[in-house]
């Protein structure tokens, strides 16, 4: 049932839908599978850009870092180097040499010290006090300097403890240590030089430093404690965890990692000498085309499109089907019945070639056509011959009966004149097989036949001949009329008392020929002048000559065309006018086109 019901959908559908259903989903399956391989080549190419873009990022901020940290080891060497080293601490102070350097850097620098190896404080810049009860030997920064002397030590992010400062109690410093040659006197030994760098000149380094939406840098030390983190105060209050331990196992690069069920890219760079690593984090879903923006694009891009192949697919259906619908017309004009009209042969050379096809075809059914119209019109034309020739056994045996009674009355002469009246209607209803006689022939056969007629009801009519002057030889149809002539006496006449009257009249108008028959008889009602029109064409009397009204009427028709033939205007006890419509062709063009 299912494949009854999409066949007859199928089958109701136009070549041009039909056409467009299957190049438009043909269209969209390839652009849908180029937009599906477009799509991953970008999200991998927008990928590889984020992750080139987010290494670049990390690289410039490692560099600055560094670049940092040489400022502040270059001011430590001056620190050593410049005042220092070279200094006998017991006969002069290096006081304004440090202070000349911290002033230089103080936006970066919070404290300048010098501590002997006991851990005495020999020089603060600015002035200050160490905190009570503290004991720097302990400290770390303190003791791996002393461990590693060639060395420059930096400490993690801490609040400053060392000194007493009314002034910034919570001060977050980076302490910068290294162990120097202290000279006192004639001796030498041992101290370490303590520089605490202002932890804001790192944070302004990673200030606005991001590659995306939710993604950051933060900064670790190299066993991955946190120096630097944009939502360090989330991390210390355990509102946010980050995976900075895993970051510090990565080498230098990009990296996948799934962290909190999220999928991000971490992008490291180690700094050089401390050890630290800059950390870059982006979520996936930043990397990736997913995002609302993206899929609407995506969709309208689809569907821009869909419209365009909508288009395309609708001008080539159309040029396809426009000359198959042109030819449908034709071919709908051929089935109403008008096989003259011209057949469309545009399109395409199969579409040509089938014009042509039709046409041809029309043309061979025009031809049969036609021939089965003369065949038709022949075999009429011979029924109507025949029935021409089948003069009523019952008007001869009369016309005889007249003769004889004639004769035996000794009326010789009226007997001669009703034999030779006789023999010229046989002769013209004979006239050689011919169905077309002249006007003249035709008014000769009725006269004959009026005589006969008039001698035989005794004189109970008489009757009128008139012919207008040059219409004796044109062509008329043979037997014509004598049936209207007939009806006249046998339907109007029979019964009357010698008042009776016919008129015959012919006349031509312009290209038209004209015959009235007219009487006084008792006339007929309109439904009775209809049924002269639907008798049947064998219908006879037992009385006249057996041809119709209808029969003269169709013959007219059928030798001269539609427009012609017979009109019937009748009144009760007034009369009828019988009117007869024919070309006015002369007979020697009808002889000529019967010799053609």
């Amino acid at each position: 049932m299912e494949k009854k019901k999409k066949s007859r959908i199928f089958h109701n559908t136009s070549i041009r839908y039909t056409i467009f259903i299957y190049f438009t989903v043909t269209a969209l399956a390839a652009s849908l599978l180029i937009t599906f391989s477009l799509y991953q080549r970008l999200s991998s190419q927008v990928e590889q850009t984020v992750q080139e873009e987010n290494q670049s990022l990390i690289n410039q901020v490692a560099r600055s870092v560094e670049s940092y940290l040489r400022t502040v080891m270059k001011l430590s060497d001056s620190l050593y180097y410049g005042a220092v080293k070279n200094a006998d601490l017991n006969s002069e102070s290096i006081n304004n040499e440090i202070m000349l350097l911290y002033d230089n850097n103080k936006d970066n620098v919070d404290n300048i010290a010098l501590f002997s190896q006991e851990g005495k404080l020999l020089e603060a810049v600015p002035a200050a006090r160490l905190k009570t009860n503290l004991n720097v030997t302990g400290e770390s920064w303190f003791m791996n300097a002393l461990v590693k002397t060639e060395n420059q030590h930096f400490s993690n992010p801490h609040v400053q403890y060392v000194f007493d400062n009314n002034e910034n109690l919570y001060r977050w410093v980076i302490s910068l240590s290294r162990a120097v040659e202290v000279t006192q006197g004639t001796s030498t030994a041992q101290g370490v030089l303590l520089v605490d760098l202002s932890f804001s000149s790192i944070e302004h380094l990673f200030d606005g430093v991001t590659s995306g939406k939710g993604s950051y840098v933060y900064l670790i030390s190299n066993d991955g404690e946190i120096l630097y983190h944009p939502k360090i105060q989330l991390i210390d209050s355990g509102r946010m965890q980050e995976n900075n331990l895993a970051a510090a196992e990565y080498k230098d690069g990009t990296h996948q990692e799934r962290f909190l069920s999220k999928d991000r890219i971490i992008t490291v760079k180690s700094i050089g000498y401390t050890g630290w690593k800059v950390v870059g984090v982006t979520p996936k879903s930043v990397v990736s085309l997913n995002t609302i923006k993206t899929r609407l694009f995506i969709v309208f891009i689809i569907t821009l499109i869909l419209f365009i192949l909508a288009l395309i697919n609708s001008y080539i259906s159309s040029r396809i089907t426009n000359p198959i619908k042109e030819l449908e017309k034709s071919v709908g004009i051929l089935e109403a019945g008008d096989l003259e009209t011209p057949v469309y042969m545009g399109g395409s050379y199969e579409i040509q070639n089938l014009g042509n096809s039709i046409s041809n075809m029309a043309r061979q059914i025009r031809l049969l056509m036609d021939d089965i119209v003369t065949e038709h019109e022949a075999k009429r034309k011979q029924e109507f011959d025949t029935l021409q020739s089948q003069i009523n056994p019952h008007f001869l045996y009369n016309t005889l009966d007249i003769i004889v009674w004639m004769i035996e009355n000794e009326q010789k002469t009226e007997a001669v004149k009703v034999v030779t009246a006789l023999a010229r209607f046989f002769r013209i209803s004979l006239s050689k097989g011919k169905s077309i006689i002249t006007v003249k022939d035709e008014i000769e056969h009725v006269r004959s036949y009026l005589m006969i007629q008039h001698m035989r009801f005794k004189n109970k009519f008489s009757y009128y001949i008139d012919v207008e002057e040059g219409c004796m030889n044109y062509a008329c149809l043979k037997l014509m009329l004598q049936p209207l002539v007939e009806n006249a006496i046998y339907h109007g006449m029979e019964f009357m008392d010698g008042d009776g009257e016919i008129t015959l009249k012919v006349w031509r108008e312009e290209d038209n020929l004209f015959f009235s028959v007219k009487d006084n008889g008792f006339g007929m009602r309109p439904e009775q002048v209809e049924s002269l029109f639907s008798d049947s064409v064998h219908v006879t009397s037992s009385r006249g000559s057996g041809i119709g009204v209808k029969n003269v009427n169709e013959r007219i028709k059928l030798y001269f065309g539609e427009k012609y033939g017979l009109s019937i205007d009748s009144e009760p006890d007034v009369g009828t006018e019988v009117l007869m419509h024919l070309p006015a062709i002369p007979y020697e063009e009808i002889e000529e086109r019967g010799k053609a």
